[in-house]
């Protein structure tokens, strides 16, 4: 979402740092700049004023025009402003949840994905806090609305049940039923699915309110497209009128938008963002975190969501059994297949790199290259072609067999050699690890040992990923460790 500002600013920046002093004068002609990027990205007027207000304040001195590094210490300062403007450093997504059943309220339009964010809210609770969730959909204009979030919650897992569906109640009625099913049942939580609409209207707003004031909700939480742009401020604005709102959750935050809403509703509203949807699947919802947010932006890469995300994809036996053979120094085919499997799980190679430090020039290396998801398809594709002789022992990889490779996977022979040199590569990177003593690198022998996100991105954040080879990169890559191989065939 945030690409094209990101861009922007990438260029603005790279401008400032390149000189070794600058005036008052270059400052003044970076904001000018940052402040007209902003605004095409279609963040709010009086956010963008408040924003370089802010910045131009702590920016216009004799501390960073005389500092050693005076473009760095500008960056410094908008890294901190967009921090304060997306929530300050204290941000805090978690939700209240006193006394069970604690209720959570989802309102927003319709089309703003509010019914999928509950059964994804629902599958968080379940999963990482250990709940016990009651669904309700509230829904009775929508067709199949109900039916819809019985089959979200039945794919959430054992801990999450939607209430069972009588036709014709009124959303007052449903809402009673539910909150005296949650009680008898021994739900930790029960999450209400209101009714969405088109646009906001008074009979729609009347009826949520009073469905807040029998439930007496602990969260109320608005559910905003992202992609809308200022349209989206307006409806929080509007919600937050009428309903004792106490977060807001923004969906399609993988989409193409310009990012503008996302930055303008902290500000504008002054609610907290609690949560970010990034995707269809249940387990696209992400906790917003206005540090790791704004690093994103401005370049700077995500090193803990990253490892936070390969921790949870790390299959702990797995992980066991490669830290074992990695201590011996071994690293066949198959495990270089496992390791393409888990960047396919945390989100391919798009996702890994808006995480990783410099996502924007590892971005432009992966367009220049043709590079894209469909590099780790395809090489898994080759090594699955093999015989699983050939994957523990690719010595015995002759022409011949080579050839047959090449013809199961549709691909030519020249790519099955790449995969070839790059398990070589990776496999004298692994010898190398073990004689330095570095296996901690490894986000298998880590979590083998007892570390903590945290202490893996402190080790991860200078170098290569954590878990998905390590060390440095081949050129053109900037740290995935095998693809930088040449263009598409």
């Amino acid at each position: 979402m945030f690409d094209t500002l990101s861009e922007r600013l990438g260029g603005i920046f790279d401008g400032l740092t390149g000189r070794g002093a600058l005036s008052e004068k270059d400052v003044s002609a970076a904001l000018r700049e940052i402040r007209v990027a902003l605004l095409e990205a279609d963040v709010a007027l009086p956010v963008v004023k408040d924003f370089i207000g802010n910045v131009k304040s702590r920016a216009v001195g004799e501390e960073v025009i005389r500092s050693v590094k005076p473009g760095q210490q500008v960056i410094k300062i908008v890294y901190d402003a967009l921090i304060e403007m997306l929530g300050g450093e204290d941000s805090d997504s978690s939700l209240r949840i006193d006394s069970p059943p604690a209720v959570i309220l989802m309102a927003g339009l319709q089309g703003s994905g509010k019914t999928t964010t509950t059964g994804k809210l629902a599958k968080r609770l379940s999963e990482k806090e250990r709940k016990k969730v009651l669904l309700a959909s509230l829904d009775t204009r929508r067709p199949a609305a109900m039916e819809q979030l019985a089959i979200l919650a039945d794919q959430c897992g054992d801990n999450v049940v939607s209430l069972p569906i009588i036709q014709g109640q009124l959303a007052t009625d449903i809402a009673r039923r539910a909150m005296n099913a949650a009680k008898l049942g021994g739900y930790d939580v029960l999450i209400l699915d209101t009714a969405g609409r088109t646009t906001i209207d008074e009979q729609m707003m009347n009826e949520v309110a009073e469905i807040a004031d029998i439930a007496d909700p602990s969260e109320t939480l608005l559910v905003a497209d992202s992609l809308t742009g200022q349209d989206a401020v307006e409806t929080a604005n509007r919600f937050h009128a009428r309903l004792p709102l106490t977060g807001l959750v923004l969906t399609r935050m993988d989409g193409d938008g310009r990012g503008g809403a996302a930055l303008s509703m902290r500000a504008v509203t002054g609610l907290p963002i609690k949560f970010m949807g990034v995707g269809e699947k249940l387990d696209g919802l992400d906790a917003f975190d206005a540090k790791r947010v704004a690093g994103r932006i401005l370049g700077q890469g995500d090193i803990v969501s990253l490892v936070e995300k390969a921790a949870e994809q790390m299959d702990a036996a797995k992980a066991e059994r490669m830290a074992e053979k990695l201590r011996k120094g071994e690293f066949d085919l198959e495990d270089m297949a496992e390791q393409f499997r888990q960047m396919q799980r945390m989100g391919g190679l798009g996702g890994l790199m808006g995480m990783l430090p410099g996502a924007r020039k590892a971005k432009q290396a992966m367009e220049s290259a043709n590079l894209d998801d469909n590099v780790l398809k395809r090489q898994e594709a080759i090594i699955m072609s093999m015989t699983r002789q050939e994957r523990r022992k690719p010595a015995v990889l002759n022409a011949s067999r080579r050839k047959r490779i090449a013809a199961g996977a549709g691909v030519t022979v020249q790519e099955v050699n790449k995969v070839l040199k790059m398990h070589q590569q990776m496999a004298g990177m692994m010898k190398k690890m073990r004689k330095k003593g570095g296996m901690k690198n490894m986000l298998g022998a880590a979590q083998a040992a007892g570390l903590s996100p945290a202490d893996l991105a402190k080790m991860g954040g200078q170098g290569g990923m954590p878990g998905l080879g390590g060390g440095s990169l081949p050129p053109g890559m900037g740290g995935l460790p095998g693809l930088g191989g040449g263009k598409k065939k």
